[in-house]
């Protein structure tokens, strides 16, 4: 057998495995509760339940954005906390524009230079008061009351290309079903970089009234 050969078995087993393992990993991290509503294909109507998160506000570009506010929470979750204290990794990092828009308004891609919030959401043993506090004041703890989101989820890299055309597709259901956005998108992204492309889960949530 030639390299070539060797090399596709060697690909083919790799994602096997990949696949393989992939229950486990996504199994063992906690994700937010919620209630699913409706549901057309890859698209849902979801009912979240109120949650604690860690935020952070960068500005620039959005994805040199949510790098740095990944590595300023994350820097807070390992334990640069007033506790010394370590927090248990969560599913998804959400990141959306600071900038409200009009409920009445279309949902459109934020460019160059905003303002972004990123944020993980914490593990739901916690509280306000049992949470270890931030050494960094960049890093927030918010509660965020329960919220009702419709949500597409895809699979792939979320590049600005893919971002703004399921965000769109999102935005015709959302109109089709006359329903009145009350917040920019948020972009949920569930998985580590390594991550194959097709076992990735990115999400497109709109806030909508209920």
């Amino acid at each position: 057998m030639g390299k070539k050969g060797m090399w596709l078995i060697a690909l083919a087993g790799a994602v096997v495995l990949g696949g393989a393992l992939w229950g486990p990993v996504v199994s063992s991290v906690e994700q937010p509760k919620y209630k699913v509503v409706e549901s057309d294909q890859s698209i849902e109507i979801r009912d979240y339940a109120a949650m604690i998160v860690a935020e952070a506000d960068v500005s620039g570009e959005r994805d040199k954005a949510i790098s740095e506010g990944f590595r300023i929470i994350a820097d807070y979750i390992f334990g640069n906390n007033l506790s010394s204290q370590k927090v248990a990794m969560t599913a998804p990092v959400t990141q959306q524009a600071s900038e409200k828009i009009a409920m009445t308004a279309p949902v459109t891609q934020q460019g160059e230079g905003n303002s972004w919030q990123v944020r993980f959401i914490m593990p739901a043993s916690y509280t306000m008061e049992t949470l270890p506090k931030p050494k960094n004041p960049a890093v927030k703890l918010k509660e965020i009351d329960g919220k009702r989101f419709a949500v597409i989820r895809f699979s792939g890299f979320a590049g600005e290309d893919s971002l703004k055309r399921h965000t769109d597709q999102l935005t015709e259901f959302v109109r089709a079903k006359k329903l009145t956005t009350v917040a920019a998108p948020t972009y949920a992204f569930y998985n580590p970089p390594w991550t194959l492309p097709f076992l990735r889960r990115n999400e497109v949530m709109l806030e909508v009234a209920r």
